[in-house]
């Protein structure tokens, strides 16, 4: 029951270029996490930790799900059981967990920041929650350490447009050597047939659809000043161009009326042109997260709010509206630094071709294929897309991977993903599919795990 971790050295890596790769070009690479939802208030206040369960399962629903399915009471996942009992829980769900992201996860971060050299499972959990208890009064186990000790040279958090930036402008003020800074996040403005939309926007103060645009202009402003260089936004559909005319539609929906899908596609369609043409003129990425199907456990999402685990992947109607959305904007020259997501894994052929419709220089690949996200940020799906990508676009000028994450353990997904990325290439190598040439191989892969994010976001 006490097996050795699998993290050795040459985890994941299957051939000698791999291993070489990974080593030479890989490893000690800076992370630019362009997208997570770490908490900048935790980041800002660098409150401590107060056990392994803690630091592990707060807020992540990645091991909710799991323990959920392998039988274990809500008390001991999301509730206020003893924090010792949920670690044991924890333990026992992801050692059945075979073949599962988190268990590699897992052992990466318990190696990586507790230099655990065993397996967790249930007769390993209470000595290593017992081993790692002291060391949470260490300033390297607070969330600022977490992030230094992880090589982050920079992260971007998720942050709506009525925030204050207060934290952010803590942190800057701080010292801390990683740069922190938000990401405009405007999904409660956009997403007009969500509940909680009419209070929200009369909580911005926005009296009209010219009022709203303004506020939110204003708002890119603030953010811009805080250093901000993405927008990213979450979106159930790629809405339609309608007739109906969006000031009207906001009108209507503020006076309490119900919308018909034309109207909400009207309103969402027109101010995410306005949106992107506002990012474009700032030199700012968009980020399109597309494919979710959010909170379809209804009675769950009562009990816990959203972001809990009761999400999964959507079949929506992407091709057509996304392709003249990007069109109506590219013929105004007014489509920004584009990064597209679906979570929907049989969408990378559909958005693999469309990036390449709309790519112009002097920005390499100026619309990226986002990364293997949430539910395919495994090996199989990570390996699906940068297959995707090297079949239909330039895999060397790919941004690389982000964490997507509120753990402030989550960046040995970073390992994760160079790892893999290093074993594919190495691959083809060995297999005489590219030719052993050191210096473009080197390029290609500090390039992707560091260089071309540094470059296209400009941080």
């Amino acid at each position: 029951m006490n097996a050795k971790t699998i993290v050795g050295k040459d985890f994941l890596l299957r051939t000698e270029t791999a291993r070489r790769l990974y080593g030479t070009y890989a490893e000690n690479e800076p992370i630019i996490d362009y997208h997570c939802h770490l908490d900048p208030k935790r980041i800002a206040e660098n409150s401590p930790f107060t056990s392994v369960t803690d630091l592990f399962l707060s807020g992540d629903h990645y091991k909710w799900r799991a323990m959920r399915a392998f039988g274990v009471p809500e008390e001991l996942i999301t509730g206020d059981g003893d924090p010792k009992a949920k670690f044991r829980e924890y333990a026992k769900t992801v050692s059945y967990a075979i073949g599962n992201p988190l268990y590699h996860w897992t052992a990466l971060e318990l190696k990586r920041y507790f230099d655990v050299d065993v397996a967790l499972n249930a007769a390993t959990a209470d000595a290593i929650f017992d081993a790692t208890l002291p060391l949470f009064k260490k300033e390297e186990y607070t969330p600022r350490g977490f992030i230094s000790r992880s090589n982050v040279e920079a992260l971007c958090t998720t942050d709506d447009p009525s925030s204050s930036l207060e934290y952010h402008e803590a942190i800057a003020k701080s010292g801390f050597g990683t740069k922190v800074v938000p990401a405009f996040r405007p999904d409660r403005c956009v997403n007009i047939g969500k509940a909680g939309f009419r209070e929200y926007i009369s909580e911005l103060g926005a009296e009209d659809y010219d009022g709203l645009k303004r506020i939110l202009s204003g708002s890119m402003d603030r953010f811009g000043a805080h250093g901000c260089r993405l927008a990213d936004h979450g979106l159930d559909f790629i809405p339609e161009k309608t007739k109906d005319p969006p000031a009207a539609v906001l009108e209507k929906a503020m006076a309490g009326g119900e919308l018909t899908d034309t109207e909400e596609n009207a309103y969402m369609y027109d101010l995410l042109l306005f949106l992107a043409s506002e990012y474009a003129r700032r030199g700012w990425c968009m980020q399109l997260h597309v494919g979710a199907m959010r909170n379809v456990n209804s009675a769950a999402f009562g009990r816990m709010g959203p972001d809990s685990g009761y999400d999964c992947i959507a079949d929506t109607r992407l091709a057509r509206p996304l392709a003249r959305f990007m069109d109506e904007l590219d013929a105004s020259d007014a489509l920004p630094k584009t990064i597209l997501y679906s979570l929907d894994p049989n969408d990378l052929y559909i958005l693999g071709t469309l990036m390449g419709c709309f790519e112009k220089g002097p920005s390499r690949s100026r619309v990226q294929l986002g990364s293997a996200w949430w539910f395919n940020d495994h090996r199989d799906g990570i390996n699906t897309h940068l297959k995707a990508l090297a079949n239909l676009g330039v895999l060397g000028t790919f941004v690389g991977m982000l964490t997507d994450s509120r753990s402030f353990v989550s960046y040995p997904r970073h390992e994760y993903f160079r790892r893999i990325l290093c074993d594919l290439i190495g691959g083809w190598v060995e297999r005489g599919e590219y030719p052993d040439d050191e210096e473009t191989l080197g390029a290609i892969v500090s390039g992707i795990c560091y260089g071309n994010a540094k470059e296209y976001f400009g941080f």
